[in-house]
């Protein structure tokens, strides 16, 4: 088993950076530093810090929130978190402390 975080952003689908969407830069980022995967999900509803709703309904569809997920050794993170410090990025984000591999490994 490999020690290291879940790291979970959450953004908005309309949230762009470098003419993507911020979701699809930060997977681009990931994959460059050699992350072995992230999922990216699109939620139904929620809000954010600045008490604005977000949802995939039929009068927001272009803003639905977003949550994309890594497993992440500790250097992998301190590297993704530097890219984003070098880009000026600020992403809410979560960190908690796993354990992560495959079932058939011990």
């Amino acid at each position: 088993m490999t020690h290291g975080f879940l790291i979970t952003f959450f953004t908005q689908r309309s949230r762009e950076f470098d003419d993507r969407p911020l979701a699809r830069w930060i997977i681009d980022q990931a994959m460059a530093l050699g992350i072995r995967g992230a999922t990216l999900s699109t939620a139904q509803e929620g809000f954010g810090h600045d008490g604005r709703y977000h949802s995939n309904g039929y009068f927001d569809m272009q803003d639905p929130p977003q949550k994309l997920a890594m497993a992440v050794t500790a250097e992998e993170y301190g590297q993704l978190m530097a890219v984003l410090k070098a880009n000026n990025l600020k992403v809410f984000h979560t960190k908690a402390e796993i354990e992560f591999g495959f079932s058939a490994e011990d």
